[in-house]
């Protein structure tokens, strides 16, 4: 295919990979992402309140299904806009207005989730449409590879797009079906052609995780919304943060960000496709999934934060931070950094944790705090040993 000469490209005057860093348009495009998990919080939520009138009730497993399903599918297209933008740089006119063009589509999918299940499929399938012709388009100035990956994504697209024509739980199977296509199709792709820059995965991923955290903090204010501050409400907020503080820490408290993009640097192309795969693709879904489920957990305790939390709101909080946990374990390995071996057993103890807001939200919540605050320190402790002299 021959490309308008004001749209294509030459690959040798791509900008050289130590200077390719994340631009302020990535950042605009992740801020929209990022509206998207502030849906898919309140999607999970809704299973553990009472129905809204004409709708029917949503247990908090069947919420679970719909947030794990609508954010695999998305998460599939945001990486491959990561993959996109470290191929082909928004440098032109022409490129930036494209990308907000695909960024209009994630405001559509986004728009829609609430009623994804409830005849809104038709607009999240529109928007996903979009961004999958904008996607590609755009890959094509980088890549001819990019031609093996579409017709996993508009197989992907018509399967949603069938779903939108069905009710519970019928309408699940081909999200399914979808999310199966799109998770597995980098086995029947393969990873030859796709040559991404070390320095630019490893800041983007890093800059949308703090920007996700930050979906804990919104979490705060809306179930603080038209509530009394007082002693209760004060000690709560500030332990969430405290939480979410821990969270960042974890993830960014090392230099591992820069032992991560050697050891993605020093691989060659191929292998560095697969690792990135591995670490950034599916080692951060447990993480995002993981932030989203705690915000809900939060967003519960802020609004009764002396009160005993329901089961289902208990567990989704302590099993937001072992998924988080177990996804940065996962990421880790895959890039060969330093591993922390405890952190697999304070998994297990967040878990645990469930039991004590079964009894009271806010103990649960400082309990969770004071485990992660120990797994840091040991940590630290380790690594000093580890390095003196």
């Amino acid at each position: 295919m021959r490309l308008p000469a004001w749209f294509a490209e030459p690959a040798e005057q791509v900008t050289p990979e130590p200077e390719l860093r994340v631009s302020t348009l990535e950042l605009f495009f992740d801020l929209v992402f990022v509206f998207t998990i502030t849906q898919l919080t309140h999607v999970l939520v809704v299973g553990l309140e009472a129905p809204e009138p004409g709708h029917r009730a949503v247990t908090i497993g069947e919420s679970a299904l719909q947030v794990l399903l609508v954010f695999g599918v998305m998460w599939w297209m945001y990486s491959g806009y990561v993959w996109l933008l470290n191929s082909v740089p928004p440098v032109r006119p022409a490129r930036r207005v494209l990308v907000l063009l695909g960024m209009t589509g994630f405001l559509l999918m986004a728009l829609a989730i609430p009623t994804t299940f409830e005849g809104g499929g038709l607009a999240f399938a529109v928007g996903y449409l979009l961004l999958i012709v904008v996607h590609g388009a755009l890959y094509l100035q980088a890549t001819k590879a990019i031609v093996r990956v579409v017709p996993f994504n508009l197989a992907a697209t018509v399967l949603i797009g069938v779903a939108s024509f069905l009710e519970a739980p019928y309408t699940y199977l081909p999200w399914a079906a979808a999310l199966v296509l799109l998770w597995g199709s980098p086995y029947f792709i393969g990873q030859k052609g796709f040559t991404l820059r070390a320095s630019h995965v490893v800041e983007r991923h890093g800059l949308l995780v703090i920007v996700v955290l930050g979906e804990s903090m919104l979490a705060i204010g809306i179930g603080a919304a038209d509530l009394e501050v007082d002693l209760g409400l004060g000690v709560a907020g500030a332990l969430g943060l405290c939480l979410a503080a821990c969270l960042w820490w974890t993830y960014f408290g090392g230099d591992d960000e820069v032992a991560a993009e050697h050891a993605l640097a020093s691989a060659e192309p191929v292998q560095r496709t697969r690792m990135i795969l591995g670490a950034y693709f599916y080692g951060h879904i447990p993480i995002l999934l993981g932030v989203i489920a705690v915000s809900g957990g939060i967003k519960k305790v802020i609004g009764h934060p002396l009160d005993p939390l329901k089961p289902s709101a208990a567990i989704m909080l302590s099993a937001g931070v072992a998924l988080y946990l177990a996804g940065d374990f996962w990421f880790r390995r895959v890039l060969a950094l330093r591993q922390a071996q405890v952190r697999s057993l304070v998994a297990i103890a967040a878990l645990v944790a469930t039991a004590i807001g079964l009894w009271s939200a806010m103990a649960q919540l400082a309990v969770l705090v004071l485990i992660l605050v120990t797994m840091l320190a040991v940590e630290h402790r380790h690594t000093a040993a580890a390095t003196a002299p």
